[in-house]
């Protein structure tokens, strides 16, 4: 049976190849294609490491779950750098087919929603881009519902004798509110890192994640204000002006606050 796998056949690459469908014969065209479904392949991996750290990390296995986030903060790198490609391609060369496409916008992109919800940024809005029933609206449901990453390790800090509030982590479909409990709990990890050396790990990765994601918000707003300036985006969205506010946003804001307290 393996003498009949060929390296086409394994990786699909017919049907893969093939789903490149420029609209119009400019040349850039391709190019704007391949980086956002590239984008997206890594977003799909992303979400497969984290469901996986997850796991382990409900089950308190939290040392395997490190090598999983930690491959995510890889993959949150290489997609930064994809900006950097983007940003070849001029004003006038996006120009040329940008009318084409619509109202798409990356606000669309179900997957990038769904990485925000399993890493905490819960925003129930965001469903409205998808049709009820569809096969997207139940993957950002199904998220949205289930607990986030951030909320499995805040209730493996309850586990260990922390007092935060049930609430910290078992929010659903709610957005995350800070706590000023768990902010404390994660000041007296990182105050005796030895005794809560696991703990104290996860953190850190946690913050390499978020890290990760500032920085490729970062870097996409510099690229799309470097090809249309402060236009609205397609399909009607303000553009920079929304991308630069995301900037603020943090998956796991205590563990930035309690930095100022150490």
């Amino acid at each position: 049976m393996s003498d009949s796998v060929t390296y086409g056949g394994y990786l699909r690459l017919n049907e893969l190849l093939a789903a490149q469908q420029p609209q119009t014969e400019q040349h850039d065209e391709l190019l704007f294609v391949i980086l956002h479904q590239t984008m997206e392949l890594w977003m799909k991996q992303a979400i497969h490491e984290i469901g996986a750290a997850q796991a382990e990390i409900r089950a308190g296995d939290l040392s395997p779950a490190y090598k999983h986030m930690a491959r995510v903060s890889r993959i949150q790198a290489v997609m930064t750098q994809t900006w950097d490609i983007l940003a070849t391609m001029t004003p006038a060369d996006y120009l040329r087919f940008r009318s084409l496409l619509g109202s798409s916008s990356g606000f669309q992109s179900a997957q990038f929603r769904v990485l925000e919800y399993k890493l905490g940024m819960k925003d129930a809005a965001f469903l409205r881009h998808h049709p009820e029933g569809s096969a997207d609206r139940k993957a950002l449901e199904t998220a949205l519902a289930e607990p986030s990453l951030y909320e499995d390790a805040i209730e493996q800090l309850a586990k260990a004798g922390f007092d935060v509030p049930e609430s910290a982590y078992r929010g659903g479909a709610q957005a995350y509110a800070p706590s000023a409990a768990v902010e404390d709990a994660w000041l007296e990890v990182y105050r005796d890192t030895e005794k809560y050396w696991q703990l104290y790990q996860l953190a850190e990765k946690l913050i390499d994640l978020d890290d990760a994601m500032l920085t490729w918000r970062h870097k996409h707003v510099l690229t799309v204000e470097r090809i249309i300036g402060g236009k609205r985006g397609t399909g009607g969205t303000e553009g920079v002006g929304y991308l630069q506010r995301t900037l603020a946003r943090r998956a796991f804001p205590e563990l930035w606050t309690v930095r100022t307290r150490l």
